[in-house]
């Protein structure tokens, strides 16, 4: 697979449990994200090392402050190699930009997307936070700002994708969270869809972490995933 569509995510606290992981995934069958955790655990060292085993690395640290400072973010994080990050869009116009304007000048220009409404969070958590509209409004609204700033797509619900399909286009990211295979628990996603249903309504990848990374038999389980979402 030349672009493979399932990006596995590293929610581990230590090297040893991701490269453990790690040795007994293919990157020619997925992709990889390294969250928070992970990489205040170890370091860019581990991010720089996926690359080297010839991983996409989705850097997945939601960057959102001053422009200036997002922007040197962004600088450092394209240095490790990385295929992908991303930045908050409730950041604003300028500090989209800037971090826009600074991958632009590097050797290898990572993809650069926005994350829109967390996928923990429904309706009344966002009014208790002064967000009006509801979810679908305020990704809608946060989808199209990403866009006009010139990012490469987005983080959203797959519920959203549907909607964001027809109104962004079809090169337009949608990297979808909250995946879940329909034996699998719910965990702490609110908003939640199969791997099958999120492609079939026009995501762009499916993080998945779970369902994946804790099977007796994670490359069986992204295997099964694969032929889910296979639509041929």
């Amino acid at each position: 697979m030349s672009d493979p569509r399932i990006i596995v995510a590293l929610d581990f606290a230590s090297v040893e449990e991701a490269q453990t992981l790690v040795a007994r995934l293919d990157p020619a069958h997925c992709k990889l994200k390294v969250g928070k955790e992970l990489f205040v655990a170890t370091g860019p060292a581990l991010v720089a090392n996926l690359v080297d085993q010839g991983y996409d690395v989705f850097l997945d640290l939601k960057f959102h402050d001053i422009p200036h400072t997002v922007a040197a973010a962004c600088r450092a994080a394209a240095k490790l190699g990385v295929w992908m990050l991303n930045v908050h869009a409730l950041g604003g116009r300028a500090m989209l930009s800037a971090a826009r304007e600074a991958l632009e000048i590097t050797p290898s220009r990572p993809r650069l997307i926005a994350v829109t409404v967390l996928t923990s969070l429904q309706d009344a958590d966002l009014a208790e936070v002064g967000i009006s509209g509801g979810a679908q409004q305020a990704v809608s609204r946060l989808s199209q700002l990403t866009q006009d700033c010139g990012l490469d797509g987005i983080v959203c619900s797959a519920h959203e994708v549907a909607a964001l399909r027809r109104e962004r286009g079809k090169d337009f990211l949608l990297v979808t969270p909250g995946i879940r295979p329909a034996q699998a628990e719910r965990g702490d996603q609110a908003r939640i869809a199969t791997p099958r249903e999120a492609i079939q309504t026009g995501a762009s990848y499916l993080v998945i972490g779970r369902p994946i990374t804790q099977a007796p038999d994670p490359l069986a389980a992204l295997e099964a995933i694969l032929q889910e979402i296979d639509l041929t």
